[in-house]
C-alpha cells in the first residue's frame, strides 16, 4: 500500500503546476520600431521583461521589426506582425501605435513614448484607455516643449525667434502645433514651423529656419530625426543653430537634450507586458506618464557654437558631455 502511495505521489510531482509551466508553449510578443532597433535600449527593454520572469528563448518569443526611418512602411509591417497572431504587440512611438491600432482591434497593444495619446485618438482617456491599447505617454499638453523654450532662452538669452522642426506625418506633432505657439508667445518668443518627412527634406527644413533668421530650434521627437540623428546634428552645426532635442539618443552630437527618460519608460513597459500576458485587459490599465526627466548638455557642441552655458543649467544637468 505504501509503495502504491509513493508511486502515485511521484506521478503527481511529475505533472505538478511548476513542471507544467516549464513545458508550456512560450508566449509570443511582437514589437515594431519606426527607427532601427537600438541595441542598448533594446537590452533595457528585454531586461525589463526578464525581471518579470519572461526570458526570450525559454518562455517567450519576440518578433521585432523596424521601419528603418521610413514611416510609409509602417502599415505593411504592422499587418505582417498581426498575421503572426502574437499574444501582445509593442509599439515604440505614436506612428507605430496608430498603425498597429489600425491593424487590429483584438490583439492587446502596449505603446511606449507616445505624446498625448488621447489627442491622437489612441485611447479614450489616460485613466480609462478603453479598447485593446494602453501604455506610457511622454506627456499630455505642451509641458515639455514649453520647458524646452525656457531652456533655450537661458542658453541663448537673446533668442526671440525659435524654429520648431516637425514631421507632418507624425500624428503626435499635430496637437503640439495647436498648443505650443501660445506658450512661446507667453515667454516672449516668436515660433516658426519647418517641416520634414524624409531625410532629404531635413536639409530644406534647416535651410528654411536659417533663412528666416531663427535664433534656435526645437527638434520634436520622431522616428525620422532619431534615424537621421547624425545628419540632424550636422545640419544644426552647419547652420549655426542651437538646437534642443527630446531624447538622449541625439545627445552625442546635439547641443542639449531635455525630455523624459526613455530608458525608464522602456523599463516600465515591462510591467504592462507582464500584466497583460498574465490576463489583465489593456482597458483596465491606465496610461502612465513620465516620472523621470533628463537634462543633458554637450559642452563640446556649445563651444563650437560659441555659447557659454550658464551655471544655472549646469547645476540642473543630469549629464554634461565634455
Amino acid at each position: 500500500m505504501k509503495r502504491r502511495e509513493f508511486i502515485a505521489g511521484t506521478a503527481a510531482l511529475l505533472v505538478s503546476p511548476r513542471r507544467s509551466r516549464a513545458q508550456a508553449t512560450p508566449r509570443r510578443i511582437a514589437s515594431l520600431n519606426p527607427a532601427p532597433n537600438n541595441l542598448p535600449l533594446g537590452k533595457v527593454w528585454r531586461d525589463s521583461l526578464r525581471d518579470h520572469g519572461w526570458v526570450e528563448g525559454k518562455n517567450l518569443i519576440i518578433d521585432s521589426l523596424s521601419a528603418e526611418g521610413h514611416a510609409e512602411r509602417l502599415p505593411a509591417l504592422a499587418a505582417e506582425l498581426v498575421a503572426l497572431k502574437p499574444d501582445l504587440l509593442v509599439a515604440f512611438g505614436p506612428q507605430v501605435a496608430v498603425a498597429l491600432k489600425s491593424a487590429t482591434a483584438t490583439i492587446p497593444i502596449v505603446f511606449v513614448a507616445v505624446f498625448d495619446p488621447v489627442a491622437i485618438g489612441l485611447v479614450q482617456s489616460l485613466s480609462r484607455p478603453g479598447g485593446n491599447i494602453t501604455g506610457l505617454a511622454t506627456s499630455a499638453g505642451d509641458i515639455i516643449t514649453g520647458k524646452q523654450v525656457e531652456i533655450l532662452r537661458e542658453l541663448v538669452p537673446g533668442a526671440s525667434k525659435i524654429a520648431l522642426l516637425v514631421n507632418p506625418g507624425n500624428p503626435a506633432h499635430r496637437p503640439l502645433l495647436a498648443e505650443v505657439p501660445s506658450t512661446a508667445r507667453s515667454l516672449g518668443v516668436a515660433l516658426l514651423t519647418v517641416e520634414a518627412t524624409t531625410a532629404e527634406e531635413l536639409d530644406t527644413a534647416f535651410a528654411s529656419a536659417a533663412a528666416q533668421h531663427a535664433d534656435a530650434m526645437i527638434v520634436l521627437g520622431d522616428g525620422l530625426t532619431t534615424q537621421e540623428a547624425p545628419r540632424v546634428t550636422a545640419l544644426a552645426a552647419n547652420h549655426h543653430l542651437p538646437a534642443i532635442y527630446i531624447f538622449r539618443a541625439i545627445a552625442p552630437g546635439g547641443l542639449i537634450v531635455y525630455g523624459p527618460d526613455y530608458a525608464d519608460l522602456l523599463r516600465r513597459s515591462g510591467d504592462y507586458v507582464d500584466k497583460i500576458l498574465r490576463g489583465t485587459k489593456p482597458a483596465d490599465l491606465p496610461v502612465e506618464q513620465p516620472t523621470k526627466f533628463e537634462l543633458v548638455i554637450n559642452m563640446k557642441t556649445a563651444k563650437a557654437l560659441g555659447l557659454t552655458v550658464p551655471p544655472s543649467l549646469l547645476i540642473r544637468a543630469d549629464e554634461v558631455i565634455e
